[in-house]
């Protein structure tokens, strides 16, 4: 979480503003116990959500699991899924996908208007896809259909 303090401020310094980041912590007791870890380990810039214990499992909806990232677009529409080890924020690709999904305007006719981002976008979006391409996304299990690195294309 501190790494991604750390992405959330080098995003910004490149120009990449008004991204909302959510860390959703796990049910469990544990993760639970964990809570007020976490959140002092994130700026208030990064939101902290606490499941409740007997709410629906936000990953089990979202048809993930805890270590997942999922980058949505300002209009809300999924842009990429990642999970393990893709969501480790070691690697470049978290960094990537939130750089596509913030440049490339796939939005389509949203109320959101777009900002100037011209300026900022006009490497970003080459150099990430030229990286997000290397991989060859695989199934995580035989009866999953979820890829490790899934791109969403969204037809208007």
């Amino acid at each position: 979480s501190t790494r991604l303090e750390a992405l959330r401020v080098k995003l910004e310094n490149e120009g990449l503003v008004n991204i909302s980041y959510v860390v959703v912590n796990h049910q469990g007791p544990y993760s639970q116990r964990k809570f007020h870890l976490l959140k002092e380990s994130v700026s208030e810039y990064i939101t902290v959500y606490q499941q409740e214990e007997q709410q629906d499992d936000v990953w089990t909806t979202l048809n993930g699991s805890k270590d997942d990232f999922l980058i949505y677009d300002r209009c809300g529409h999924l842009i990429y899924h990642l999970g393990l080890p893709y969501s480790f924020l070691s690697f470049p690709y978290v960094e990537d996908s939130i750089k596509i999904a913030y440049c490339e305007n796939k939005c389509g006719n949203c109320s959101y208007t777009e900002p100037d981002i011209d300026g900022v976008c006009q490497n970003i979006t080459k150099e990430a896809d030229e990286k997000l391409a290397d991989i060859e996304p695989k199934p995580t299990g035989h009866h999953s259909h979820r890829h490790n690195l899934h791109r969403h294309r969204h037809h208007h």
